[in-house]
């Protein structure tokens, strides 16, 4: 399986670049704000999905490791394919994508063009938990909660210090949005 390619992009279309690599050029399709920062004659640095089923190969190329395993994580609910998970992957940053998922926000993925109420539904419904496990399983064992942890990333926290003012929150009652207010102010008076 193909994991990652790194080579000169030697042509860009709508929905794809070709990179090379030795001689042999590969055709992989990414979201538009991947294609973006390609350039025809510039090496890339793509993380991929190697797609194979019985009648077809396919190279799905992401900038990131993170957008990777969202990508791949979207792919498990049932009715959304490849197609669909990279619209929606390349719609708006993982972190968002996840607050999202973990706070119900169906606002924001059915603002991805291919996504309807029922399928955000779906999402929400089958991808919550996980996401949910993945947040605490990242704070190496802390008494963290995920969904602070992904405003605070969203809002543009390092992941680090998202997880230690979770930490330090963790054991506070009440809404999401206080636990959030009250890791604001613990970031606040940590600088």
């Amino acid at each position: 399986m193909i994991g990652s390619l790194r080579g000169p992009v030697t042509h860009l279309g709508p929905e794809f670049a070709f990179v090379e690599l030795g001689g042999v050029g590969y055709r992989v399709m990414a979201g538009p704000s991947v294609l973006a920062r390609l350039r025809v004659g510039n090496d890339a640095r793509l993380f991929i999905h190697h797609l194979v089923r019985d009648d077809q190969q396919a190279l799905f190329g992401f900038a990131s490791p993170e957008e990777l395993a969202f990508f791949e994580l979207l792919m498990t609910v049932t009715g959304v394919g490849p197609r669909l998970a990279l619209a929606i992957t390349s719609a708006h940053p993982v972190t968002k994508l996840q607050l999202a998922i973990v706070t119900d926000d169906l606002d924001l993925l059915t603002s991805v063009t291919g996504v309807g109420r029922k399928t955000a539904q779906r999402i929400i419904l089958e991808l919550k938990e996980k996401i949910h496990a993945a947040g605490l399983a990242a704070g190496a064992g802390a008494s963290t909660d995920s969904d602070v942890v992904a405003a605070l990333e969203s809002l543009g926290y390092t992941a680090a210090e998202a997880r230690r003012a979770a930490g330090a929150v963790a054991g506070n009652d009440g809404g999401l949005d206080l636990r959030i207010k009250s890791a604001l102010q613990e970031l606040a008076r940590s600088r």
